[in-house]
């Protein structure tokens, strides 16, 4: 790994690329290379930092406004439905329901996923590649055990479940053996790039303030679900849960967000002032509207783009009428990708930009220095998928062997329940 100087900018390589020439038949591109192709393109910390340590918040758009008003009047609603559902079905004594059996494996299992949560993040800090090595294997693997339990309850609801679980655990482990190439070069860029930024005791104290944001969120989450499952003959029910999902997932977005810009910005002006003097300025709140914009375009971007990527591999260069679409859909995600991604939350905390612009303008940097292969080999993306489904596994097993010994009729809900608070938690 090529070092610089003291007072030259430090790079950010994304982890998993490697030999883009080696495909193409030339000489290996060594990771100095790499870093000088940044360098050309990143604005220096010395050129902007001391300009933007003391400049006030931009004026938020129209959009992030929007986003943030969006955002505040949703969990506004959410507060009043759960309240109305779980107060519903507590009161209900009628139906045969048991909120112990229920609440108690769910609680457990939260409280469990952020401690995960907080404990895979320093293994990640102090021994990154055994970090990544660590998620490749335990992904499969625990994803495999829930299917197993899954499969042991027995109902048909389980075992629909239990197929998908071990479908995405073979799909685990083919793509682990296919990134097998990737993996030398992706554990050298993570070691070099994790030390880069050392927390302080005020971003540790952040990060712990979000996860317990998060743990209290998902508790207070656990009581709508378990009134909608207490009036399982509810019409609305689907809806409910439906909603519920939706919720969980921006706003556990949200969180995973502001944490995301406040690193970035800690990070950026670290080599200005230093992080404990920017970190006073970065608190997050100042970013709301366009953290919540993101959180909601982001990933939705991020899964188009990646279902382009996978049916451009399976058309290949083929011209039958199948794969007629592969292109104009790999167009259509190369445009979308370009109005939101999640390079751009990088630019929103480190220049206070626009979600929209910064990600326009962070996708226009990449392409202009002929950059795309590079990102579609990144790992980063799938290391943290990984340690989420890992984490959520895990926080399944915990909850759904609990309550598979109790009352087997909850498996199936509270082992789901479990796996996606435990995901988004990690």
């Amino acid at each position: 790994m090529a070092k610089q100087d003291h007072n030259n900018d430090s790079i950010r390589i994304p982890i998993g690329e490697w030999n883009l020439h080696r495909e193409d038949g030339r000489s290996n591109t060594t990771t100095a290379a790499f870093a000088t192709r940044i360098n050309q393109i990143a604005p220096t910390p010395t050129q902007v930092g001391r300009a933007t340590v003391n400049q006030a918040p931009a004026t938020a758009n129209f959009t992030g406004k929007l986003a943030k008003f969006l955002f505040l009047a949703h969990l506004l609603a959410l507060a009043i439905l759960i309240t109305f559902l779980s107060v519903r079905g507590f009161m209900d004594r009628a139906r045969a329901f048991h909120p112990v059996y229920w609440y108690v494996p769910l609680f457990t299992s939260t409280s469990s996923s952020a401690l995960t949560a907080l404990l895979w993040l320093l293994l990640t800090l102090r021994h990154p590649s055994k970090a990544l090595k660590a998620s490749l294997w335990l992904s499969p693997s625990l994803t495999c055990a829930v299917g197993m339990l899954l499969l042991a309850n027995g109902t048909g609801s389980s075992l629909a479940f239990a197929a998908l679980a071990l479908a995405l655990a073979l799909i685990q482990s083919l793509y682990a053996c296919w990134i097998v190439p990737r993996l030398p070069h992706a554990y050298q860029i993570l070691s070099a790039a994790t030390p880069a930024f050392q927390p302080s005791i005020a971003i540790v104290k952040y990060i712990a303030a979000m996860l317990l944001a998060g743990l209290a969120y998902s508790s207070f989450w656990i009581l709508g679900v378990g009134g909608v499952a207490a009036d399982k003959t509810s019409t609305f029910a689907p809806l409910y849960v439906l909603m519920l999902l939706l919720s969980l997932a921006w706003s556990m977005q949200v969180i995973r967000n502001l944490v995301h810009v406040a690193v970035a910005r800690v990070a950026y002006m670290k080599l200005a002032c230093g992080a404990e003097a920017v970190f006073r300025v970065a608190t997050g709140a100042r970013w709301l509207g366009d953290v919540c914009l993101g959180a909601a375009v982001a990933p939705v971007v991020g899964v188009v783009r990646g279902s382009a990527r996978a049916m451009g591999l399976v058309a290949g260069d083929s011209d039958e009428f199948l794969f007629s679409c592969a292109t104009c859909y790999m167009g259509v995600a190369d445009r979308l990708v370009a109005c939101g991604n999640r390079w751009g939350l990088v630019h929103v905390g480190a220049h206070d930009k626009g979600f929209g612009r910064a990600s326009a303008e962070t996708w226009e940097m990449f392409v202009k220095q002929g950059m795309r292969r590079l990102i579609d080999r990144d790992v980063t993306g799938s290391f943290c998928f990984l340690c989420g489904v890992a984490g959520g596994a895990a926080a399944a097993l915990v909850a759904g062997c609990w309550v598979l010994a109790v009352e087997g009729s909850y498996v199936t809900g509270i082992t789901l329940y479990a796996f996606i608070i435990g995901y988004f938690m990690i």
